[in-house]
């Protein structure tokens, strides 16, 4: 019998990512009993079939909504049904910081994610991300004025993640779900416009939609990818010239480099230094590089993670500042 093509898409998408994994490989998908990470698990329990693949469903209960655990243990029921050969359960406190709640739930869904990978040791984990949520993350990049590593979206791969449904719509697969018959759940935060990436969703690109006409999902996702290809190549050139450097880094080594790649580099050291990457932030970055080639005798520069960047003897590092 002929697949409906949704159901199709979604299988064809997870074969194509998992092809370079090894017969016999683990691998986690991450559900929250949406329809997008219900239908990535569907599809990837039918492209495990005869024992190529092992699949291990894992939900994580962020205890932000009332009745939590229960809507978890729905989840690991109905990934059980589907055919997962084993389930979890992962519990996590969200500490909203001074990033907001949805930034530390994220923080923390993947942490935990991370360690029960490594529990099982798991070959890959697998988010359910789509490209409309790649589109809102574009616009989202937007209006934050992050640069061109948040215009480049998402990434299909990192770190053993894997985005495996990136190019299908959210339509694909909530018409997977309808079409397979898999009970799917509907968060409530997602079209609880106090979250902004919810009033992007509901708000926004419906209005551009009507506005400039269909498909405009698609054209911010292809802009990504676009984009992707030529951040990952500036990154690479970064990695390259932090591997050649010495510490302290040579401020005249540094201020040689091209604009582009030397901010990278500046980033990367904050960051080996310590420094938490989600609030080391382009104006810290800015005011580093100020130390090179804006220099009029700047003692140094806060940096988060209590530290600071300081130009000394011919020399640019960063330091503890406690």
């Amino acid at each position: 019998m002929a697949q409906h093509p949704a159901v199709a898409a979604c299988r064809r998408a997870v074969r194509r990512s998992l092809a370079d994994l090894p017969p016999g490989s683990l691998v986690l998908v991450a559900c929250s009993g949406g329809a997008d990470s219900m239908a990535l698990l569907a599809a990837t329990v039918a492209e495990a079939r005869d024992g190529a693949l092992r699949v291990v469903g894992v939900t994580v209960d962020h205890g932000l909504q009332q009745g939590s655990a229960d809507h978890a243990a729905t989840v690991v029921a109905r990934m059980a049904a589907l055919g997962a050969d084993e389930t979890v359960t992962a519990t996590v406190t969200v500490d909203p910081g001074g990033l907001g709640v949805e930034a530390g739930a994220r923080q923390a869904r993947y942490a935990v994610l991370g360690e029960v990978a490594q529990r099982f040791g798991a070959a890959a984990i697998l988010l359910g991300h789509t490209r409309d949520d790649q589109a809102e993350t574009v616009l989202l990049g937007l209006t934050r004025g992050s640069g061109g590593r948040s215009l480049a979206g998402m990434r299909r791969s990192f770190d053993g993640y894997l985005r495996p449904l990136l190019d299908l719509s959210r339509d694909d697969t909530v018409t997977a779900c309808q079409v397979l018959g898999i009970p799917v759940w509907e968060d409530p935060h997602n079209v609880d416009p106090r979250f902004t990436r919810a009033r992007v969703r509901m708000t926004v690109l419906p209005l551009l939609e009507d506005e400039l006409g269909p498909g405009v999902a698609e054209t911010l996702a292809r802009t990504a990818d676009q984009l992707r290809v030529d951040m990952d190549h500036l990154d690479d050139l970064a990695d390259a010239a932090l591997a050649g450097l010495a510490d302290p880094a040579p401020v005249e080594q540094l201020a040689a480099l091209p604009t582009a790649v030397r901010r990278r580099v500046l980033r990367l050291l904050a960051l080996r230094a310590g420094a938490p990457a989600g609030e080391l932030f382009h104006q810290h970055v800015v005011a580093v590089d100020a130390l090179l080639t804006d220099w009029h005798g700047q003692r140094w520069v806060d940096l988060p993670g209590h530290l600071r960047a300081v130009r000394r003897d011919g020399g640019l590092t960063v330091e503890s500042s406690t």
